[in-house]
């Protein structure tokens, strides 16, 4: 039996207004014996007295009314917008639960919207980005996900894949002559290969999806008192990290996050690059470079006032990274050749002097590559799985199409249940389980 749920809807404290929720088959006749009759039309809010199960008055507020299946999770539904004081929440909270309503699980509302077919599974995650987003490249990642643009792409996917399939199936079943292989490598090799490609190009997108969600991430590499921690400093425009001229001071990675180009960024200052003293320093080197390895890009801090090439650094550098040319007020003593092929700054940490260039180009690194795209990105590491899967097996069915066509068919049919997981069609429920325990309470 489906149970009526009810939670509330806004932030939790003290608030001018609060507004509680309630989803079930029992939603109208809980809100006749709260706001009183008659029932408020669907969509228009009236002011009423709240009253318990005693018949003394909570509150006087607004009642709405959302008949099923016109509804967020497509069942009858009502809101009550009461003052916002946890004395007036509690007491008709407990109101609710006198008439048979219990409070609703993490997420639970938006599961029930998901399971009557007002969302699928992609469409709900985005809302539950686009409630989590801080910055806006978020916002408009989670608001182009919430209505529809990853599920529109995986369903064209989806028909084309059946297309595909009742060729494969309807040659098998009655060939005309002997020649079904070439017949099939005719009909269903050209849209394998197109849908192939794809998929491919769908992936090959640097999971920036994934970094719009999670932030793009900048690691600041170097030897010890290069001037790391001072530069982590004013990118944050705080004492993020410990400052000392003792080699060493910073064992452990420091994080810290920004927004630039209206993208989260997470730069991380790391222990310096040099022969360890000790296991705690051996440690925090090995984390360095573990870090580093995983970041987007690296920000290489050389001080220039030293005359030693710093060459255990240069070794974790890529051409697309930049190198920092630090401490130039103390003069340049070192000098390294432009054959390294990287992006140079030089500046001061300590002063600021030249930070200004370096902060336009991290800005301008962060829009080119997490910007959006013509396609929706792939925005969470359960997507990209799915659709890896459901390449493996495209390319797997093209092998086998001119070899044997039945199991062509079936990998075929394995790449279309890939894909349907992705939007909830199929039986997911250790997947559902997951997603929906994100939701806060009443959403």
């Amino acid at each position: 039996m489906i149970e009526t749920i009810f939670a509330l809807a806004s932030a939790p404290g003290r608030a001018g207004v609060a507004v509680i929720r309630v989803s079930g088959p029992r939603t109208g006749d809980v809100l006749d014996a709260v706001a009183g009759l008659p029932r408020p039309k669907p969509r228009l809010a009236v002011l009423r007295a709240f009253r318990s199960d005693s018949g003394a008055v909570i509150d006087q507020g607004l009642a709405l009314w959302f008949e099923g299946p016109a509804s967020f999770t497509g069942e009858d539904c009502a809101e009550f917008h009461v003052h916002g004081g946890s004395a007036v929440i509690e007491a008709l909270a407990d109101c609710l639960m006198a008439l048979g309503a219990r409070p609703a699980e993490a997420g639970e509302f938006t599961r029930r919207a998901f399971q009557n077919g007002k969302m699928d599974l992609t469409e709900a995650e985005g809302l539950a980005d686009l409630i989590d987003a801080e910055t806006e490249g978020q916002r408009e990642q989670a608001l182009s996900q919430m209505t529809g643009s990853l599920r529109s792409l995986y369903e064209d996917w989806r028909e084309q894949l059946i297309s595909v399939l009742v060729a494969i199936e309807g040659e098998v079943d009655f060939p005309d002559e002997e020649d079904v292989p070439d017949t099939l490598s005719d009909t269903a090799g050209p849209p394998l290969e197109a849908l192939s490609q794809a998929l491919t190009r769908h992936l090959d997108d640097g999971r920036r999806g994934e970094r719009v969600r999670e932030g793009f991430s900048i690691a600041l590499i170097g030897e010890p008192n290069a001037g790391k921690s001072t530069l982590l400093n004013a990118l944050a425009r705080r004492d993020a990290a410990i400052v000392t001229d003792i080699p060493g001071t910073t064992r452990d990675v420091v994080e810290v996050r920004l927004v630039l180009g209206g993208f989260p960024v997470i730069i991380a200052d790391t222990a310096g690059l040099r022969d360890a003293a000790d296991q705690v320093e051996a440690e925090g080197i090995r984390r360095a470079l573990e870090r580093a390895e995983r970041a987007d890009l690296r920000l290489g801090v050389v001080d220039v006032s030293r005359e030693t090439r710093p060459d255990k650094l240069l070794g974790t550098l890529r051409t697309n990274d930049a190198l920092i040319l630090n401490k130039m007020d103390q003069g340049q003593a070192l000098h390294l050749s432009d054959e390294l092929g990287m992006t140079r700054f030089k500046l001061c940490a300590k002063s600021g002097e030249g930070l200004s260039a370096l902060e336009g180009w991290l800005e301008r690194q962060v829009i080119e590559r997490l910007s959006r795209r013509e396609a929706p990105a792939l925005s969470r590491a359960r997507h990209r799985q799915a659709v890896e899967r459901a390449l493996d097996h495209l390319n797997a069915a093209r092998g086998q199409l001119s070899r044997a066509p039945e199991l062509a068919a079936s990998d075929v049919h394995l790449a279309m249940r890939a894909l349907e997981s992705l939007t909830g069609r199929i039986d997911v429920e250790d997947v559902l389980d997951r997603v929906f325990s994100q939701f806060c309470i009443g959403k």
